[in-house]
């Protein structure tokens, strides 16, 4: 039976429970895709997971929930061997063994081929990236030219992406950071007005647009909602699409109180079906080109997976953290 290298969770802990080991290669059916995995981004969930956070997650279990990489195998004959591709979620790292190993095998209709001339680090940054600020921009939110939009969290990866994204469709972006030294990094990432968030930015927001903002992405999460609720203009929307204050839920929740009157209030997760919609291909090209930024923060080898793990939790990143493959 063939091996591959991986990093197992057995349970969970801290970041150096992630243990190096060779564990079978599984043979894909033709409902499959083996794939030699070159590059994955890291993701929260991920550090979730790991922290035992994820309800329904069985151990020994191999996380990581996206990578890229080349066709190893497809039975079912939808791809060709060595076609560079990328895949997402879907039960990746959660449901069945996901991207931290040589190979993963994923079901067929959650890859998508792409033609490329950008390097293993920039690709792996995107997938996931992309496809959640696209998902909670487009899908979620229904962005439109003319609009404001306040991102909360702006300097988290997905923050980072959607200001990308609604610039270049025509938004005034506002973004929040918790440290004024990240101030600079989002004005260069084309934000028009940085708050610095100390918990409470309502009141800035509308000295800034005495009638609230359009549309709200919320990253940050339940700590932050409800005053996030309050920057937004009548007929506003706020997405919630991440939760990097780490919580959850919401106590004590009274909608009639909390939502404002006409404002809407959804949500954004995508599915792994969601990448089929998201213009991987284009986002790639305008990269290459150098129209737009792979928002890459900083890359780590396999063998620095738990050094990375460390990085993320200690919230350093301004951007994507890239593990790259041998």
């Amino acid at each position: 039976m063939a091996t591959m290298k991986a990093a197992v969770l057995d349970h969970p802990g801290p970041p150096d429970v992630l243990r190096y080991r060779q564990v079978p290669r599984l043979e894909p059916t033709p409902e499959q895709v083996l794939i030699r995995v070159r590059a994955f981004g890291l993701n929260r969930s991920e550090l979730f997971t790991r922290q035992g956070h994820s309800p329904g997650v069985r151990f020994p279990r191999i996380l990581g929930i996206e990578a890229v990489g080349t066709v190893e195998a497809a039975p079912g004959g939808q791809f060709q061997p060595g076609q560079t591709v990328a895949t997402v979620m879907g039960g990746m790292g959660r449901a069945f063994d996901g991207s931290y190993a040589e190979y993963t095998c994923v079901p067929v209709e959650q890859v998508v081929a792409l033609t490329t001339t950008l390097d293993w680090a920039q690709l792996g940054a995107l997938p996931e990236l992309l496809q959640t600020a696209w998902g909670s921009l487009k899908t979620a939110l229904d962005i439109q030219a003319g609009q404001t939009l306040l991102i909360r969290g702006g300097t988290s990866s997905v923050g980072m992406m959607a200001a990308q994204l609604a610039k270049h469709f025509g938004l005034t972006v506002l973004a929040t950071t918790r440290n004024p030294a990240k101030a600079d990094r989002l004005r260069q990432n084309g934000v028009d007005h940085v708050l610095i968030d100390h918990g409470s930015i309502a009141t800035e927001v509308r000295s800034l647009f005495p009638q609230g903002v359009d549309r709200v992405l919320e990253l940050v999460g339940t700590t932050t909602l409800l005053d996030s609720l309050r920057t937004a203009a009548k007929q506003g929307m706020v997405c919630m699409s991440g939760i990097v204050g780490n919580a959850w839920t919401l106590p004590d929740f009274e909608p009639m109180v909390a939502i404002p009157s006409t404002v809407r209030l959804t949500s954004y997760s995508g599915e792994a079906s969601d990448l089929l919609n998201t213009p991987l291909s284009w986002f790639a090209q305008e990269v290459a080109t150098g129209r737009q930024s792979a928002l890459l923060d900083r890359t780590f080898a396999f063998e620095e997976l738990v050094e990375a793990h460390r990085y993320m939790e200690a919230n350093e990143a301004t951007g994507k953290v890239v593990v790259l493959m041998p």
